[in-house]
């Protein structure tokens, strides 16, 4: 903590003096606050530096990482996966979705499945019918927690940007799509693994494109 003496200058040095305390606080509280500062930015921008997937199906176009294509359809699901594995951790980024039928999803505490294209693990799911859904990917192969779709509605952009927010901490798992708590989920099973990989998906389906960017992440 920071204690700062009492004082009263007078004179024509006061002026420099008070502007000197001023801007001694101003970096102390600063530093207070960097210190706490824990993000990590997970993606720089302009490479794909720290993940790995299908260079085809994942490019970088106007600072954000575009999976799929509007011009032909998507042959399966893809994923550009994390090269480090997550426990507890929050997790923000944006994302867009364009085309109709777009589906997409983001996943954590995830597997590859060994020699397939496909991974297995929690996805804070996009799209239609989905949006802001907890679903279990090639698992349990089911929505595990959704919200009211009419609240989503209102406050989600179509066709723009949007923010999502996935916090794990133990076996709670809870999601926001630009501010509002879509889900908070607590695993009953104990024999699920609480870790992984992230992963950043397109579904297949027809010509479509899920748009991420700012991608920033803490560990808890």
């Amino acid at each position: 903590m920071l204690r700062f003496r009492s004082f009263v200058e007078h004179g024509p040095q006061a002026g420099r003096l008070t502007v000197t305390i001023a801007v001694f606080v101003a970096l102390a509280v600063s530093g207070a606050l960097a210190s706490d500062d824990n993000w990590q930015t997970l993606f720089d921008g302009h490479s794909l530096d720290g993940w790995k997937g299908d260079a085809k199906s994942f490019r970088i176009e106007d600072g954000a990482i575009v999976g799929g294509s509007l011009k032909e359809k998507v042959p399966r699901n893809e994923f550009l996966c994390s090269r480090k594995e997550y426990g507890d951790f929050e997790l923000k980024l944006k994302f867009k979705l364009l085309g109709d039928h777009t589906n997409a999803g983001v996943q954590f505490r995830s597997q590859r499945i060994a020699k397939h294209h496909e991974m297995i693990g929690y996805q804070a799911d996009l799209g239609a019918s989905y949006w802001g859904a907890l679903y279990d990917e090639s698992r349990r192969k089911k929505i595990l927690a959704k919200p009211d779709p009419a609240a989503v509605g209102e406050i989600l952009v179509l066709g723009d940007w949007n923010e999502y927010r996935i916090q794990c901490q133990g076996r709670r798992i809870q999601l926001w799509i630009n501010g509002y708590q879509t889900v908070d989920y607590t695993e009953p099973d104990t024999g699920i693994q609480q870790s992984g990989y992230i992963a950043l998906q397109i579904h297949g389906g027809p010509p479509g494109e899920a748009w991420y960017k700012d991608i920033t992440l803490r560990e808890l």
